[in-house]
């Protein structure tokens, strides 16, 4: 059973890189376009991480995990922010909404697989 990751960003490039990526490594991969959208997919179905882009329309990054992290059954799934944001104010909002790496665009792909091979269960 291969692993499942969302992958949360307004950037159709991005999704199709990260996911190229992840689907090279052997993993499951579900697409979201912003954190609206992601939380739509957050229906029970079991995911083991979630990659997400910071500056979206209708639910930016940190929003979405923070929601993400209300529900039961996704209030431990390991968080990667994937984003241009390198601010150091923004890195902590991030990681107290609960994301435990951050990944500066742009990223080199086997550094993303590597954050998530040490963040995956």
């Amino acid at each position: 059973m291969s692993k499942v990751i969302l992958v949360v960003d307004d950037s159709a490039s991005i999704r199709q890189v990260v996911g190229m990526a992840l689907r090279g490594a052997g993993y499951t991969v579900v697409e979201a376009s912003d954190g609206r959208d992601a939380l739509s997919k957050l229906d029970g179905q079991k995911i083991n991480l979630v990659i997400s882009d910071v500056n979206m329309p209708n639910m930016d990054g940190i929003t979405f995990v923070k929601e993400m992290k209300q529900k039961p059954n996704y209030k431990f799934t390991p968080v990667i922010m994937l984003t241009t944001e390198g601010a150091d104010d923004k890195k902590r909002e991030g990681q107290a909404a609960g994301a435990k790496a951050w990944i500066v665009k742009p990223f080199r792909p086997e550094q993303m697989l590597q954050a998530v091979s040490m963040l995956i269960q």
